[in-house]
């Protein structure tokens, strides 16, 4: 059903400037897809829908369109003719298969692929079942759909209207002045988390944070007496990546602190944007760890009004940037619980 394949690939450093070609490489968050990128050339394009498999974690990422791939990644091209919807159903079965390409060696992924064995509904007639696994997609589509308008009706936000403030602070984002500041001549010194083996950890509720992109960087719900940070701050791992927190947690002593508690959210959620792209480039890696002391050394470029950081301004952009997003959310859901009738109603 299914072949693998070495994909066209070159290293980041080629990449040119644009956003139209994702670059795959073999990391298991945002998709596999490090970065987008423009043109570079034919010769290491990979065709669009097949799948790529990253040959770390052994995700598989379906690709709808042509591709760019890093070094350690497999394509797998699919020998039968998939409708949009079994695309999801196959994904699903071939990330089933992790565990088993896991446990071999790099070299021997290739051939242990070409022996797998995977189950597949069937009908009557004993021939893969395609409408079932149509419907099945479909049903939970309209049921995740249905869910998501719930929840923004409740929370009220399925309101998309921007207000006058919010849609001047798009208009005007184009002639904003910026100048650059230090994180801790603003926010004071910053702080380093404290270690905590996995083994000491108590079960508990408290978000303990630690390096890393899956769930956050969450590594575990802890009921250990450490240090709480405050919610409506930031921290920043030993690579560099910032994230906003909008709840009390403890941290590891590879999180750095932000202490922006002080700030209203949606500015905090701003300044948390403009300390990742200051901090996030590639100079923080394992063998370069990013600590508490870099953070205070860092400076980031925010929006000024007569010489100072303007928040409010930052604070109507996010707002803006929230409506913006959910008004896409909103129609998405609608879109999708429409699209999904015909489906489910043959059932």
């Amino acid at each position: 059903m299914f072949d693998i394949e070495n994909t066209l690939s070159f290293n980041a450093d080629k990449l040119v400037e644009g956003n139209t070609y994702d670059y795959v490489t073999r990391t298991s968050a945002n998709q596999g897809i490090l970065r987008t990128t423009g043109f570079v050339n034919r010769e290491n394009i990979n065709q669009a829908g097949v799948w790529s498999l990253g040959l770390l974690q052994m995700d598989f990422f379906y690709r709808k369109n042509e591709w760019y791939a890093g070094q350690f990644v497999r394509k797998i091209v699919p020998k039968i003719n998939l409708s949009p919807r079994t695309i999801p159903f196959f994904t699903t079965v071939l990330n089933m298969q992790k565990s088993i390409l896991l446990s071999v060696l790099v070299r021997h992924v290739d051939e242990t692929f070409k022996e797998l064995k995977i189950k597949l509904p069937i009908t009557e007639a004993k021939e893969i079942n395609y409408d079932f696994m149509e419907s099945f997609i479909a049903e939970l589509e309209a049921e995740r759909a249905a869910e998501l308008s719930a929840y923004l009706q409740i929370s009220g936000l399925e309101d998309y209207s921007l207000t006058d403030a919010e849609q001047e602070a798009i208009n005007n984002y184009g002639n904003l002045e910026w100048e650059r500041f230090n994180l801790e001549r603003l926010f004071g010194k910053s702080t380093r988390g404290k270690r905590l083996k996995s083994a000491d950890r108590i079960l508990g509720d408290l978000p303990f944070v630690t390096a890393g992109e899956a769930d956050e960087g969450i590594s575990d719900f802890i009921g250990n007496n450490v240090r709480v940070f405050s919610k409506n701050t930031t921290t920043i791992d030993m690579f560099g990546s910032a994230k906003y927190r909008n709840y009390n947690y403890g941290g590891d002593d590879h999180v750095a602190v932000v202490h922006t508690e002080k700030l209203p959210m949606n500015a905090a959620i701003f300044v948390t944007s403009a300390i990742h792209k200051a901090s996030h480039n590639g100079q923080f890696d394992y063998g370069k760890n990013f600590y508490a002391k870099d953070a205070d050394e860092l400076c980031i470029s925010l929006p000024v009004k007569s010489g100072k950081p303007d928040y409010d301004a930052m604070a109507s952009i996010i707002s803006a940037v929230h409506k913006l997003v959910i008004k896409d959310v909103v129609l998405y859901a609608d879109k999708k619980i429409e699209s999904t009738k015909s489906v489910v109603n043959k059932r």
